[in-house]
C-alpha cells in the first residue's frame, strides 16, 4: 500500500511533491490517483462497516443490560451528536490547519471505543464507548473527503463517489457480520473486529504521508480562496442543498430500518426472504453511488440531482400500491437513482464554498448521519401510531422536494477551478 501511494501519488511528473517543478504541479492538478481512491474508499469500507455493526448489535445489549428502548435511544443519541455535530467544527478547523495524521488518530478513537464496548459491564460504560465511535467518525469524514477531492485530478464526482461506495459496502456489511460473528459469540467477540480498526490505521497512516507531502496541505496553511457566487446566493443554494439531503436520507431512514418490517407485514415474507430483499436494494444504493459522481463530472452536478430527488418520486410514488414482484423491481430503481445525488450534491457544495472542503464535508456527512437517525425515531413512532403501510405512503412524497433544485446557482463551468 505504502510503495503504490508513494510512487503514484505524490506528483505525476516524478518531481517531488515538497518541491515540485512549475509544470508538474500543473500536471498533478489533472491526474487522478487511484491508488489513494482506492485506499482511502477501503478505508471507508471498514469504518461505516464497523459503524453499521454496532448499530445492528442493539438487540445483543438490550437484552444482556435489561436496557429500556429508551435507553436503546440514548446510545444512538449519544453516538449521532458525537459522529454528526462534529463533523464540521473538525471539517472547519482542518480547512485552516490541514492534520495528515488526523485520520489514524481519528480511527484510534474508534479502536478504543470498540475494546470498550466489548468489555462495558454497565449503560454508562456502553454510552463512553458508543461515543468515542462517534468521534472517530466525525474525524473520518471530512477529512478523508478532502483526501478524496485532492486524489481527483479535478474528476471530483468521480473521487467521491469512489470513495462513498466504500462506505456504502461497509454499512451493507455490518449486520451481516453482526448475525454471523457477534451474535452467536456474544459481546467480547466485537473486540475481534478491532483487527479491522488496525488495518484501517495502516491504510490510513500511509494515505497520511502522502497527505502530508502534497502541495495543497502546504497551500491549505496560508491560501484564502474566495466564493465565486455572491453570499446570498450561496446562503439560498447552501439551504436547498440541506433541504435536499434531508429527503433523501429521510427517505433512505425508511427503507434501511423498516424495510423487512413492511415487506413481512405486507406481503408475508420471511425475516430471511425481507433481509435478502434490502440486501438487493442496498446493492442498489452502492451501484448508484459509482454512477452519479462521473455521470456528474460530464453532464455537470445539478442535472444529476434534478434526476437523483425528483426523478426518483414516481417510483416512490408508485411502490406502496404495487405487488411484491414489482415492489423488488422499484425498489433497485430507487435505490440505483436516489443513491447518485449524494456525490453530485457534496461536490456542489464544494464548488459554491471553495477552499472550504473540510467543513463542506463534515456539514454534509454530519447532516445525512443525523438525519438517518432523527429519520428513524421519527417514522418508529409514525408507524407505531398508524401502520408501517402509512410511512411508506407519508415518505413516498419526500423525493418531491427535488423541485427545489430550479432554486440551485449553475456552478458547472467553473468546476474544474473548485
Amino acid at each position: 500500500m505504502q510503495t503504490s501511494i508513494d510512487k503514484g501519488a505524490l506528483s505525476p511528473s516524478g518531481a517531488s511533491a515538497g518541491a515540485p517543478a512549475a509544470g508538474s504541479a500543473s500536471t498533478g492538478a489533472q491526474r487522478t490517483v487511484y491508488s489513494v481512491l482506492g485506499a482511502i474508499s477501503f478505508s471507508h469500507l471498514l469504518n461505516d462497516m464497523i459503524q453499521s455493526l454496532i448499530l445492528a448489535i442493539y438487540p445483543m445489549f438490550k437484552s444482556e443490560f435489561a436496557l429500556t428502548f429508551g435507553q436503546i435511544g440514548l446510545i444512538t443519541l449519544v453516538y449521532q451528536v458525537t459522529a454528526s455535530l462534529l463533523q464540521p467544527l473538525v471539517g472547519l478547523y482542518t480547512d485552516k490547519h490541514p492534520k495528515p495524521y488526523s485520520l489514524p488518530v481519528g480511527m484510534g478513537f474508534t479502536l478504543s471505543g470498540l475494546l470498550l464496548m466489548s468489555i462495558a459491564g454497565n449503560f454508562g460504560t456502553l454510552l463512553i464507548a458508543a461515543a468515542l465511535v462517534g468521534c472517530g467518525s466525525s474525524v473520518f469524514h471530512p477529512e478523508s473527503s478532502r483526501v478524496a477531492r485532492m486524489a481527483s485530478g479535478g474528476r471530483h464526482g468521480l473521487a467521491q463517489s469512489l470513495f462513498q461506495v466504500g462506505g456504502n459496502a461497509g454499512a451493507s456489511l455490518g449486520p451481516l457480520l453482526a448475525a454471523l460473528i457477534v451474535i452467536p459469540h456474544g459481546q467480547k467477540s466485537i473486540a475481534w473486529f478491532s483487527a479491522a480498526a488496525l488495518v484501517a490505521m495502516f491504510v490510513l497512516a500511509n494515505i497520511g504521508r502522502w497527505y502530508k507531502r502534497h502541495p495543497a496541505t502546504k497551500k491549505g496553511r496560508k491560501q484564502v480562496v474566495h466564493a465565486t457566487l455572491p453570499r446570498n446566493k450561496v446562503v439560498m443554494a447552501m439551504s436547498v442543498l440541506v433541504l435536499l439531503v434531508f429527503s433523501k436520507y429521510f427517505y433512505l431512514a425508511s427503507i434501511t430500518s423498516y424495510f423487512t418490517f413492511y415487506l413481512i407485514s405486507k406481503f408475508g415474507l420471511s425475516v430471511q426472504a425481507a433481509q435478502i430483499h434490502l440486501f438487493v436494494f442496498l446493492a442498489a444504493v452502492a451501484a448508484g453511488t459509482i454512477i452519479g459522481g462521473p455521470v456528474g463530472d460530464k453532464v455537470g452536478r445539478k442535472a444529476v440531482i434534478w434526476v437523483s430527488i425528483l426523478g426518483v418520486a414516481p417510483f416512490t410514488l408508485l411502490m406502496p400500491y404495487v405487488n411484491l414482484f414489482w415492489t423488488g423491481v422499484l425498489s433497485v430503481i430507487i435505490g440505483l437513482v436516489l443513491a447518485s445525488a449524494f456525490s453530485a450534491i457534496l461536490v456542489y457544495a464544494q464548488e459554491l464554498i471553495p477552499g472550504k472542503v473540510g467543513m463542506v464535508a463534515g456539514l454534509f456527512f454530519g447532516f445525512a448521519f443525523g438525519m438517518g437517525g432523527v429519520g428513524a425515531a421519527v417514522l418508529g413512532h409514525l408507524a407505531d401510531a398508524t401502520s408501517i403501510d402509512y410511512v411508506y405512503k407519508v415518505c413516498a412524497f419526500l423525493p418531491l422536494l427535488g423541485v427545489l433544485t430550479v432554486l440551485l446557482p449553475k456552478t458547472h463551468e467553473a468546476h474544474a477551478k473548485g
